[in-house]
């Protein structure tokens, strides 16, 4: 691929900061959320704005994108835990719920802090967010009840949720910490199906296969680490393989299709993108 070629497909209407989150979406769309405060979505093919409009962008930094899968909606959370639901095809936004607010026992829904980080249900039903609040709490993604809470599931620990993500299947959702464990949720038995203890530094992303059966980490002590979730007895705390090459912290992370390949970023000195077998 030619600089050219590259530069050719710059967009016309680029974030003005830092984007947080990055969603490929099944129509051919590319969803962002950005530091600037704004949800944007582009065409593919072009790299330019797409024609459906977006919502205004809010006085705070979005910190954490998720997309339905067959892209018809985007979640999207705040710096400070306003999570709001939006129509990709016509801007509006569906559901809004501000994780922050407290309520009169002075607790807030994670019990002590607003979400951080959020990810949709494949099938779009509910949301899993987490926080300071060491939790990761699921709440209805309906139009007429979003952000009504549903469950809450516990790690015993008052740890940040640095990172949550459900499975493709549905069937679970991890969390990770900022101490470096992964915690894994059995969504159906509402428990702790496992806890992994592969990272020394806080973990900054993670990635589920699309069988749902690995589970691929990003940490600041840079590091990866491809678990098994169907063994959580295996070494290192249930990891089977580890993966160098970041001379800083690894904060991204996604595997293809066929789970043959992972690829993840990192930050400072320089930043840059690794390819891993």
């Amino acid at each position: 691929m030619s600089l050219a070629f590259v530069h050719a497909h710059d967009c016309s209407d680029p974030h003005t900061e830092a984007v947080w989150g990055i969603s490929w979406t099944a129509n051919d769309t590319i969803v962002s959320v950005s530091a600037d405060g704004s949800v944007k979505q582009f065409v593919a093919a072009s790299g330019q704005p797409s024609t459906a409009s977006m919502p205004p962008p809010h006085t705070l930094g979005q910190v954490s994108l998720s997309v339905t899968r067959d892209g018809s909606r985007a979640l999207c959370n705040t710096v400070e835990g306003v999570t709001s639901l939006v129509d990709l095809g016509t801007g509006e936004v569906l559901g809004k719920h501000e994780s922050y607010v407290r309520d009169q026992s002075g607790t807030s829904d994670e019990d002590g802090g607003p979400s951080w980080s959020v990810s949709l249900h494949p099938d779009g039903t509910t949301y899993a967010a987490s926080g300071s609040g060491g939790k990761v709490v699921i709440y209805s993604a309906q139009a007429d009840s979003f952000g009504k809470q549903v469950a809450k599931f516990s790690t015993g620990r008052s740890k940040y949720g640095m990172f949550c993500q459900y499975s493709p299947d549905g069937k679970r959702v991890a969390l990770a910490s900022e101490t470096g464990q992964i915690y894994v949720f059995d969504v159906e038995q509402a428990a702790l199906s496992a806890t992994f203890t592969s990272h020394a530094l806080a973990v900054r992303s993670l990635v589920w296969s699309a069988d749902s059966n690995l589970l691929l980490s990003a940490s600041e002590d840079k590091r990866l680490a491809l678990h098994d979730v169907r063994d959580t007895g295996g070494p290192s705390g249930g990891a089977f393989a580890t993966f160098i090459g970041h001379s800083s912290w690894a904060l991204s992370v996604d595997i293809s299709q066929d789970s043959r390949l992972a690829l993840s970023g990192q930050a400072f000195h320089p930043p840059s993108i690794v390819t891993h077998h």
